[in-house]
């Protein structure tokens, strides 16, 4: 543990590893995708502008094999889950500033190789493929808390042309009938590792504050792009923090695509909704592993229900209630219970993110108004509990509906509703009803609606 000081003290940049696009997003992803936007949520609501960028790797061994299988070009099946993985975020309330793809850094990712190669930390090897020098940096494993071994074979199948069994692949050699781009070692496309380097630095700069992922992607991802990046750069460190995302479970093991266990996010939230799947998401703690078990689901249906209510009956007894000059004691003890459970939930968020923690601190004040503040209706409670949940909300993200100054207004419905009256003042006037009909005219002209008769009906413009 240590203190949040950010190379820049205004402005966090940070990368989060996002998926490679071969098959759907499942609940896993969600997990890490939801945690990592608690963080940012609330770095924002400390006063930090966040710059978040979020990588989509669309070329890779597992889209390939998955074109192969369904008959279909590798890009077709990139395009396929880049689409449903954006729309899911989307639903999720996720906003990333910029999703680089691989395919559209071809360029930037042939250049970084070169420099790594003329600084000696790189080779080519005599099939065209190029790999780092693991054996160029002296601290590689500082993340991972692993040495050299022998026993590394970064590569899914050992590679005799390699110096050393823990090098790893920066550019692979086209193999027949596998995509390609022209480089200067020959065909070829460009290695995992190498991708996130790149494109975080190129977006974040040579430096930037936090970079996240899974743990899974500890090693050897992690710990190889450092390498990359600070033997490229020459800088150190080339991240000042990172944060790894637990596994999501179920019955105890990880949940994978290889496991066959997966659910898969359009299903949890056609099932769920955006709402719970957050609320159970802040239920744990980002480093933690979460247990996925159906039966909890509900709870936290009911949990996001009872916060709506709440946030309904503090909206009713503003507005029916008038402001005092003066507040009796008890009433002011009041105000500091709302205080101390929004002191709890910024203590805990500032300790490490403890999203479970500060939970305890929203169930704290959503208690608060079911028991006390509903029946006392003082105005000053209840704008009080209302921003303090509305500050919650700026990380929870839950109940922007409900928290909205004005009501969302469906243009479409209104403009259908207007032309029936229209249609309902014409039949009046075919029955000679002047007086209902100017009537209708009117009260439309006091809503800012004007009516036109012609001889071949009536139009009306909206003047907003």
């Amino acid at each position: 543990m240590e203190p949040f000081q950010p190379l820049n003290p205004l402005i966090v940049k940070a990368y989060f590893c996002g998926p490679t696009v071969y098959d759907h997003t499942h609940l896993g992803h969600v997990r890490a995708y939801l945690s990592f936007d608690y963080i940012k949520r609330y770095l924002k609501l400390r006063g930090y502008t966040v710059y978040h960028v979020q990588n989509i790797t669309d070329i890779d061994d597992k889209i390939i094999k998955r074109a192969s299988e369904e008959g279909i070009s590798w890009n077709e099946v990139a395009n396929r889950y880049t689409k449903e993985y954006l729309e899911v975020l989307q639903k999720l309330g996720v906003v990333v500033d910029v999703h680089p793809r691989v395919t559209e850094h071809i360029k930037e990712i042939i250049e970084f190789i070169e420099k790594l190669i003329e600084k000696g930390h790189a080779y080519v090897a005599p099939s065209g493929s190029v790999y780092f020098d693991v054996s160029t940096v002296l601290d590689y494993g500082k993340l991972s808390k692993r040495s050299k071994s022998e026993e590394w074979r970064q590569e899914e199948e050992y590679l005799a042309e390699k110096r050393n069994p823990y090098d790893f692949a920066l550019w692979k050699a086209a193999k027949p009938g596998e995509p390609w781009w022209d480089s200067p070692w020959g065909r070829g496309r460009p290695g995992w590792h190498t991708e996130c380097a790149v494109m975080s630095s190129r977006y974040l700069g040579a430096q930037f504050d936090i970079h996240g992922g899974g743990q899974d992607l500890i090693f050897p991802h992690h710990e190889n792009e450092i390498a990359m990046a600070e033997a490229a750069y020459g800088v150190k460190p080339w991240v000042k923090y990172w944060i790894h995302m637990g596994y999501l479970t179920v019955r105890g093991e990880k949940m994978s695509k290889s496991l066959g266990n997966v659910i898969t996010a359009k299903d949890a939230l056609s099932k769920w909704g955006a709402e719970v799947l957050r609320l159970w998401v802040f239920s744990a703690h980002y480093r933690k592993q979460l247990e996925f078990e159906e039966n909890v689901m509900e709870g936290f249906r009911a949990l996001y229900q009872r916060l709506v209510t709440a946030v309904e009956v503090l909206k009713k007894v503003i507005k029916s209630s008038t402001i005092a000059h003066h507040l009796p004691d008890k009433d002011i003890v009041m105000l500091s219970k709302l205080e101390e459970y929004e002191i709890a939930f910024h203590k805990a968020m500032s300790d490490d993110f403890n999203t479970p923690k500060a939970l305890e601190a929203i169930n704290g004040v959503v208690s608060l108004v079911f028991k006390e503040i509903e029946s006392r209706e003082r105005l000053e409670h209840a704008l009080r509990a209302y921003t303090i949940l509305s500050n919650f909300n700026a990380v929870l993200g839950v109940l922007d509906k409900q928290l909205k100054d004005r009501v969302e207004v469906d243009l479409d419905v209104i403009e259908k509703l207007v032309d029936l009256i229209i249609k309902v003042r014409a039949e009046l006037r075919k029955r000679k009803d002047y007086e209902l009909s100017d009537r209708i005219r009117q009260e439309l002209l006091s809503l800012g609606i004007k009516v036109f008769d012609y001889k071949d009906g009536s139009k009306w413009v909206w003047e907003r």
